[in-house]
């Protein structure tokens, strides 16, 4: 037998290209497998073998073959014709019988099926049955899945689009003609239809299918029905997967404990907690126990709609009574305090489950890292993340990536570029968001041609650009003013099969407008609409304040008045420019003259209007501006408040910052630390130390903690009365009067464990140097010094200045030498103090 027929070998052969029109029919199978499987050899050496095969073979089985393989080789010699032998010699009744004939060997079937379509057979639907049966007796889901969407939708190898029949023609042949009952190679093959809709998103279809197989005197496995049902919650398709849960209850379909979990978490996701714990009923009536992925979907469940208190309650119960509570679990908790901002609930969270043995893992970090991200607290984050390492727990790029763009928002773009390049040295992949997070970095700080190589190192690792990539690149040149650069990038994206979206049309409006060029984005968006694309609010937006930065105010103003439709957000656009531009008191009266109206600005244009009203000391108009929003039923947020107080008190406007701070009080707003020390810092610097004092001991009574910049604040107070101590501040003793003053401060803080820092030693060593009190002043720098603090410019001048005042300038050009020894740098105050010093001294000297 000749090596290219052997049985071991034949099937791993090429196609050999031949073309006839003779319709001969193969005499065995072995010779349709022989002609479908020979060497790659030229038409002499296949008439050679041949030859040789029916010489020395020792079986009439391989002379037959051989005879017949001699004759078709001879055809092709003889015969040129552009139809596809194999249409030729086959029918689809001789497949059919092949194929059953090749039951036993699905792999030699299923490379016969696809060889004879290659060589341009037209596979029927008598065909595809014969296969399918083949498939579902020996359990190859895989492939008939593939047959399946082959039939559904077409062929994906470019040999035939469709088989031309339908699915429902398929399995009426598998059921009708082959006569296939409920079995299990019909429940197979229903099983594999439902999941192969499935998988290309035709759900109706699925379920269709599904409830088929009631007709056909059978049920589904239950492992079908439960891919189909969380497939439909992946898709948002909530409703019909409970739904389905139930009508196949009533089918009799026995749930097992995944189906259940299914339900579970198809009923939090829709908000229906109640009935997701009457399922849990169902299971304890079944015998059935649950499993972690239940009792994690109902916590998550409660989470995910703001009960995390109740979701953890839960997690705790169940962890108690020896419930599957896995890490899954504890981190869907974390994270819906985080999404709560409750990050203290969360942080304790954390720290439970190390105490009831469960590990954290990279998700339970990384959802208070992302926490912690979330309301800027990159500190906590960076040192939890730190913590994970440390632990050998494996970082990701979806955690790093929230560290990154938490770096950016907080505005150190230079931090977030070195903790990509740590990242990256770590051994972390990063993704193409982490690179487009730093990538943005770049292009913020105008080093866009940094930002052009970090995508070419992307590309380096296999990575391809989208249409994100391209998007910020093109921001990066509009912020730079490279529109010329912009544009040619903009078409290199639609070459590259990119079709711009409204995003990248925005970023380019935006560029053009903030660049001055004001005609061509109003040419951008004619060609917007010639492409498809209508230029929405956003758009617009951009424009409006684009021109504003630009410094094209008028033509912003000429812009909005073009609008058919003028919506709040284009307003708020002007009043946002208006502020850009420096414009605040056109960006006020706009305010004014729509609040006249009952309309209100969105609300971060008033918070962008109140702070530059704040910033001009215009401290009248940032309270119009709270009282507008205030009886347009819209809160103001603790940060605009904090804004108008800091400004009354930094315009000394005491009396009125006084009302302020206690309207704020009655109307339930807690004043915190930051704003009690603004309305102390403002009382003492109207030397109304009695209306200081008064705060001060109010905010000790409301159990507000002062810091030690609070501290500070009252001693700089205290420090400038006229008053001269007479004793120290180190003796902590109080005056005879019983007020506070600087030594009972002093020791308070003490006690308090708050420790002076730098500016705080700084203020007494002053306040000692000039009521001539050196000695304390020296000990107190020498405090300092001692407990690791190292003194600046400023307390050097103070205490030189000291020492000038009772005329030993040779300490005091001492204390000048230490500083430059020090490599602290001198300002024009301490020099022009140490000269008038010595000039002093001098005139001393001269009259003695």
């Amino acid at each position: 037998m000749p090596m290219w027929f052997h049985p071991s070998v034949r099937l791993n052969l090429g196609f050999p290209r031949i073309l006839s029109s003779t319709s001969s029919s193969f005499k065995s199978i072995s010779t349709a497998l022989a002609f479908l499987n020979p060497t790659q050899s030229s038409d002499d050496e296949y008439a050679s073998s041949s030859s040789l095969s029916s010489s020395t073979a020792s079986s009439s089985y391989a002379n037959s073959t051989a005879t017949d393989i001699s004759g078709y080789t001879h055809n092709l010699n003889t015969t040129k014709t552009s139809t596809p032998v194999a249409q030729d010699l086959f029918d689809a009744s001789r497949v059919v019988q092949i194929l059953n004939s090749m039951k036993r060997d699905p792999k030699t079937a299923i490379s016969f099926f696809d060889r004879l379509k290659e060589q341009g057979f037209a596979h029927d639907v008598s065909t595809y049955a014969a296969l399918v049966r083949i498939l579902c007796h020996w359990g190859l889901d895989r492939k008939l899945d593939a047959v399946f969407l082959e039939v559904i939708v077409g062929s994906s190898n470019g040999h035939r689009q469709h088989p031309g029949f339908e699915i429902s023609d398929l399995f009426e042949r598998l059921v009708v003609v082959e006569g296939l009952q409920a079995d299990e190679t019909l429940v197979r093959a229903y099983n594999a239809l439902v999941k192969s809709y499935v998988s290309i998103g035709m759900f109706d279809e699925a379920i269709d299918v599904l409830f088929q197989t009631k007709r056909r005197g059978f049920i589904p496995h239950i492992f079908t029905c439960n891919f189909l049902m969380n497939r439909l919650i992946e898709h948002g398709k909530v409703d019909m997967a409970v739904a389905i849960y139930e009508q196949l209850k009533r089918l009799g379909l026995s749930p097992n404990d995944y189906t259940y979990a299914i339900v579970i978490k198809a009923l939090c996701r829709k908000g229906d907690l109640e009935a997701a714990v009457h399922v849990f009923q169902e299971m304890e009536v079944a015998g059935i126990t649950p499993r972690a992925f239940a009792y994690t979907a109902y916590i998550k469940g409660l989470c995910t709609h703001q009960r995390s208190d109740l979701g953890y309650q839960v997690l705790q119960a169940w962890k108690g009574a020896d419930a599957p509570i896995e890490a899954y679990a504890y981190a869907a908790v974390i994270r819906g305090f985080c999404d709560e901002m409750k990050l203290d609930d969360a942080e304790s969270v954390f720290l439970d489950m190390q105490k009831q043995g469960v590990v954290p893992d990279a998700q339970s970090y990384g959802a208070l890292i992302h926490g912690y991200c979330k309301s800027c607290n990159l500190l906590k984050a960076l040192a939890l993340h730190n913590d994970m390492v440390s632990k050998g727990i494996k970082s990701n790029c979806v955690i790093v990536s929230s560290i990154l763009q938490c770096t950016c928002n907080m505005g150190m773009s230079s931090e977030a570029l070195s903790l990509f390049e740590e990242f990256k040295g770590s051994g972390i992949f990063l993704d193409e968001a982490s690179y487009n997070i730093v990538v943005d970095a770049l292009c913020t700080q105008g080093r866009v041609e940094e930002a052009v190589q970090l995508l070419e190192e992307m590309k380096g690792k296999r990575m391809s650009l989208d249409i994100m990539h391209y998007t910020t690149l093109i921001k990066g040149y509009c912020f730079i003013g490279k529109i010329v650069d912009a544009l040619n990038l903009f078409e290199e994206m639609k070459e590259n099969g990119f079709k711009p979206d409204i995003i990248v049309y925005n970023v380019l409006a935006a560029g053009f407008s903030r660049n001055g060029l004001a005609s061509e984005a109003l040419d951008l968006l004619e060609y917007m609409e010639a492409q498809g694309l209508k230029p929405n609010s956003v758009t617009h937006n951009m424009i409006i304040e684009g021109l504003c930065k630009g410094g094209k105010v008028k033509e912003a103003e000429e812009f909005l008045s073009t609008l058919e439709d003028k919506s709040v957000d284009n307003y708020s656009a002007l009043v946002n420019g208006y502020c850009e531009a420096n414009c605040t008191s056109e960006a006020y009266k706009l305010f004014v003259r729509l609040s006249k109206q009952g309309v209100l600005i969105k609300k971060s244009s008033c918070v962008k209007l109140l702070t530059n009203l704040c910033l001009e000391g215009v401290c009248d108009g940032a309270l119009v501006v709270l009282e507008t929003m205030l009886a347009l039923n819209v809160e103001p947020s603790e940060i605009m408040y904090s804004k108008v107080l800091a400004a009354l008190c930094q315009a000394g406007d005491m009396k009125k910052a006084r009302w302020f701070f206690d309207f704020l009080v009655e109307k339930g707003s807690s004043p915190d630390v930051i704003s009690y020390t603004m309305m102390i810092h403002g009382f003492c610097k109207m030397n109304c130390l009695q209306e200081a004092q008064d705060l001060f001991h109010d905010m000790k009574e409301r159990g507000i903690e002062p810091d030690v910049i609070t501290y500070t604040v009252l001693l700089d107070g205290l420090s400038k009365t006229n008053l001269r101590r007479v004793c120290s501040p180190l003796d902590a003793r109080e005056n005879k009067e019983g007020k506070v003053d600087a030594s009972t401060v002093w020791t308070e803080m003490g006690d308090n464990g708050i420790r002076p820092d730098v500016i705080c030693y700084t203020v007494l060593i002053d306040r000692y140097c000039k009521t001539e009190n050196l000695q304390d002043a020296v000990a107190l720098f020498d405090n300092m010094i001692d407990r690791g603090l190292e003194p600046d410019t400023v307390t050097y001048t103070a205490l030189l200045s000291g020492y000038c005042n009772k005329g030993d300038v040779d300490k005091a050009v001492d204390l000048f030498k230490e500083m430059s020894t020090k490599g602290i740098l001198t300002d024009t105050r301490t020099v022009s103090i140490l000269h008038h010093g010595i000039v002093k001294a001098k005139k001393l000297q001269f009259r003695r």
